[in-house]
């Protein structure tokens, strides 16, 4: 027998190839054993995405550092965490569009807007309808920017910081997503509150995260934090302005939509 993954020649009683560590697959494929494979894979208790979200959870310097130092057999690794992320995200996205579209829509919240208002609002939704997953992209290298310069002292260089908030950011998305759809299943009104509720929660877990990696206490935390904010409000103003300057130069909104209704 061969092993289908490493081609390497197999005893016939073994179940894992000893040269990959590959499971020996007799059986055709049928849905049987393809949902079997998948439970296994992603839901039961054992299984390395579910290890990875506890570990993350209450250790997360063990799964970080793990990965970094190259122990990458107990848990879910940082590009793949991500893509399931993304993956559920767009189911998420999905079912917002088809069964909760009114949680996100602005002009019901905000009575009296002008056109100008109007048509923001619909852009916001559509970009986060279409681009939500590259802008959770684009998120991550600019937070781990960041992170270096806060911790520049600190051993991880920047390849490094973008393998930790690759877990970190995926981790809120997934927590984001479970309670939003709880949420939005009881009362609808409730889900921008919780949305906000939600990115406080991502800041405390990532001062949680910075003081188990680095070893800090809890005065170089707080200096940590000080150095943080004026770097991280300076950097998203300055793209909110970049962004601003590009929607009006590229969309059909102009200062005229912005008149007040007669």
């Amino acid at each position: 027998m061969v092993c289908k993954n490493c081609k390497r020649l197999l005893p016939q009683q073994i179940n894992f190839c000893n040269g990959c560590g590959a499971k020996v697959i007799r059986n055709r494929l049928t849905m049987r054993n393809l949902f079997e494979d998948i439970a296994y894979r992603y839901i039961n208790y054992d299984n390395q995405f579910l290890q990875t979200i506890i570990t993350l959870l209450k250790k997360p310097e063990l799964v970080i550092d793990s990965y970094i130092n190259g122990a990458r057999k107990c848990y879910v690794n940082p590009i793949s965490f991500f893509a399931i992320n993304l993956t559920l995200s767009g189911f998420y996205i999905f079912i917002i569009q088809k069964y909760f579209g009114d949680a996100l829509n602005f002009d019901t919240m905000v009575a009296n807007q002008s056109v100008g208002q109007q048509k923001i609002n619909a852009s916001i939704m559509s970009m986060v309808y279409d681009y939500g997953s590259l802008i959770n992209s684009l998120i991550i290298p600019f937070l781990a920017l960041i992170s270096v310069i806060v911790f520049y002292n600190k051993k991880y260089n920047y390849t490094e910081h973008i393998v930790l908030f690759l877990y970190t950011m995926s981790l809120f998305s997934l927590v984001t997503m479970a309670i939003s759809l709880i949420v939005l299943s009881v009362n609808e009104s409730y889900y921008i509150t919780i949305s906000m509720v939600l990115y406080i929660f991502a800041f405390i877990y990532h001062c949680y995260v910075f003081k188990r990696l680095f070893k800090l206490s809890a005065k170089q935390l707080f200096i940590k934090i000080l150095f943080f904010i004026p770097i991280f409000f300076m950097a998203y103003i300055g793209m909110s302005l970049a962004g601003a300057i590009l929607f009006f130069i590229f969309s059909d909104v102009s200062l005229q939509d912005f008149a007040p209704k007669n």
